[in-house]
């Protein structure tokens, strides 16, 4: 199942990234790293083991011999033929045997003494770690030392054997102990590694490698949306992963769709700008026209529908601004908020059926420091938005006013700005999505772009714009808009 999944990734991918083979890859790893950290276990296992041989072997040796020399011991007056010390020594595998008993020392059989010994080891009064360095300097540089070995007989610490023997027989025998120990550490090794490998493989590298795989396939195409990682078991780090990843490729795919209607808007848009704005320029020929006439009503409606054709133009030129991400730099300028406001109700035709109430309370003398058209855009967008919640409210109260309100107050160099409404409120939805396009409309069929640029404006001011929570029904947007900051020249000058 594991190597046809593989297969499967791999005839997926053409010419791209491919899957490390297990060897190469992290369960590869694994396997030497665990082979090589439980031979590094063996080997500090291994000084204590042969040292403990070394000295068991030598002990052994010794009991061997203390066991002949009490025999010979028991035999005096009497001496040993020549014959029989050669037959013990060869037994117990020395050169010489010497008895220390009652502050006198006896030697019980030999073939020839030597003249001297290359090292003397006492059993009875030994470390660990000199029987360990001397462990270790007998299997790399002994085995044609003269040793001489002693040690006490039993319980008795006033009776003590003494020998002297070749290393080489003991460092044959620690050779072999040592390949033995090898052998056996190999198979071990081999083993646990084999074993921590499944288990690991199993919980944690079969599992990594489906994310990869699952990043990879999903990489390929984006768009797929059978390519999402779907959601996995557990409550381990590799699961919660999973999880995490599976909705990043979900909200990924949504990003990307949202992209790419934004593309196809801006496309569409622009094969239609072109037309538009032909369409608007005759319409304000047409216009142009009316201011001729000599008609009061005409009159006074005509320089309104100017200015309405005039913004409308201007908005062509610009619609595809935000699908560029970027608006036109504010040119600023400082004027009476409070006509402003005034085009912005005129321009809602709020009719008397509609029972909406729209009420000013910008004061005549606040002045802000903005572009005014981008401005407009900002507060028509917000009230314009507070309409249409408006227009579908029906309140349980029978005696509910709907009613917006916008008002503006001077705080040093900043203006705040406040649309007021007593609908239905902000949906939950709404909220969670504010200023995003395409998810914030509080509506259904909107598209949240409103709000979306109204936000990209009031910061291309340096300034904020925020949802404020009020104690009793419906939405209010704030809207703080800082003056020009004013070189210090500047100011000395007009000053």
């Amino acid at each position: 199942m594991y190597d046809r999944q593989d297969n499967d990734l791999q005839a997926d991918l053409s010419g791209g990234y491919t899957m490390p083979s297990r060897i190469r890859g992290l369960s590869g790893k694994l396997l030497w790293l665990t082979i090589a950290f439980v031979m590094l276990a063996e080997i500090l296992i291994f000084a204590p083991s042969v040292a403990t041989m070394r000295q068991r072997w030598l002990q052994d040796r010794l009991n061997t011999a203390a066991a002949a020399g009490v025999v010979i011991d028991g035999l005096q007056p009497l001496e040993l033929p020549r014959a029989v010390q050669e037959d013990t020594l060869a037994t117990t595998g020395t050169k010489a045997i010497v008895l220390r008993k009652d502050g006198t020392s006896r030697l019980l059989a030999v073939t020839e003494m030597p003249n001297e010994v290359d090292a003397a080891f006492d059993l009875a009064d030994y470390s660990e770690l000199g029987s360990i360095r001397d462990a270790f300097y007998t299997l790399i540089f002994g085995g044609d030392r003269l040793l001489r070995v002693y040690g006490p007989i039993g319980e008795d610490p006033d009776v003590i054997v003494e020998i002297v023997m070749d290393e080489g027989p003991l460092r044959k025998a620690m050779l072999g102990y040592a390949r033995n120990i090898l052998v056996v550490s190999l198979i071990i090794s081999v083993i646990t590694a084999f074993l921590m490998f499944l288990a690991i493989n199993r919980v944690m590298i079969m599992p990594v490698r489906r994310l990869a795989r699952s990043m990879q396939v999903f990489a390929e195409n984006p768009e797929d949306p059978t390519r999402v990682l779907p959601n996995t078991l557990g409550n381990d780090e590799i699961a919660v992963a999973g999880r995490h990843l599976s909705r990043m490729q979900d909200q990924l795919q949504k990003t990307l769709r949202q992209q790419k209607t934004l593309a196809d808007l801006g496309l569409a848009v622009s094969k239609i700008n072109h037309d538009m704005r032909n369409i608007l320029a005759s319409a304000q020929l047409m216009s142009d026209r009316l201011v001729d006439v000599d008609d009061p009503l005409v009159k006074s409606f005509a320089p309104k529908l100017l200015r309405t054709i005039d913004r409308a133009v201007g908005y062509t030129s610009e619609v595809l601004s935000y699908g560029q991400t970027s608006e036109a730099e504010p040119r600023r300028r400082r004027f009476f908020l409070s006509e402003l406001c005034q085009e912005v109700r005129d321009l809602l035709h709020l009719s008397p059926e509609a029972e909406i109430e729209f009420v000013d309370s910008v004061g005549v003398d606040i002045e802000v420091d903005a572009d005014s058209e981008q401005l407009f855009r900002i507060i028509h967008n917000i009230c314009r938005n507070a309409v249409q919640a408006l227009a579908s409210f029906t309140p349980d109260d029978p005696d509910h006013v709907r009613r917006i309100t916008v008002s503006a107050q001077r705080t040093g160099s900043v203006v705040a700005i406040v649309v007021d409404d007593t609908g239905p409120g902000m949906p939950r939805k709404a909220r969670e999505n504010l200023f995003a396009a395409f998810r914030g409309s509080a509506r259904s069929g909107g598209t949240g772009l409103g709000l979306a640029i109204a936000r990209e404006l009031v910061i291309a001011h340096g300034g904020t714009i925020a949802l404020v929570e009020k104690p009793g029904p419906g939405t209010m947007f704030r809207v703080e808009i800082p003056d020009r900051p004013v070189a210090l020249d500047d100011w000395r000058a007009r000053a």
